[in-house]
């Protein structure tokens, strides 16, 4: 069963649009959020998108690749938990990885900036302590 994403059931003011019947289609269709966690192994799924393109998502995650802004230099290091995450902050108690989330890592602490769900890597960049 699909999500669907399109913007035909009400108005934001919670009033009915006096528009003609249409159908469902195929285009307007998502899928269920499957948080990215941190995890003792990297797990990575394929998924068909929309064109026949396929996408990356990542379901557990051991590695990130952390850079560090002062030598330009990066690294991988192992994920060991999730300190913050600006999101909600009942992602950080099951830790669950998005984009902007805190993370310790064997580096240091990173803030993650790519979108796990989407690109199907963690890479972060170390903060000042």
């Amino acid at each position: 069963m699909g999500v669907y994403q399109w913007r035909d059931k009400k108005k934001p003011s919670g009033g009915k649009r006096n528009w003609p019947y249409k159908v469902k289609r195929k285009h307007a269709f998502g899928r269920y959020f499957v948080p990215p966690t941190a995890a003792g192994s990297d797990v990575k799924v394929a998924v068909r998108v929309r064109g026949g393109n396929v996408k990356l998502r990542v379901r557990k995650a051991a590695t990130v690749i952390v850079s560090d802004p002062e030598t330009g230099k990066a690294q991988k290091a192992r994920i060991l938990r999730v300190i913050e995450t600006p999101a909600n902050r009942e992602y950080a108690r099951r830790n669950i990885i998005v984009k902007g989330a805190i993370i310790e890592t064997t580096a240091g602490k990173a803030v993650v900036t790519s979108r796990p769900g989407q690109d199907g890597i963690i890479n972060a960049v170390l903060l000042k302590e």
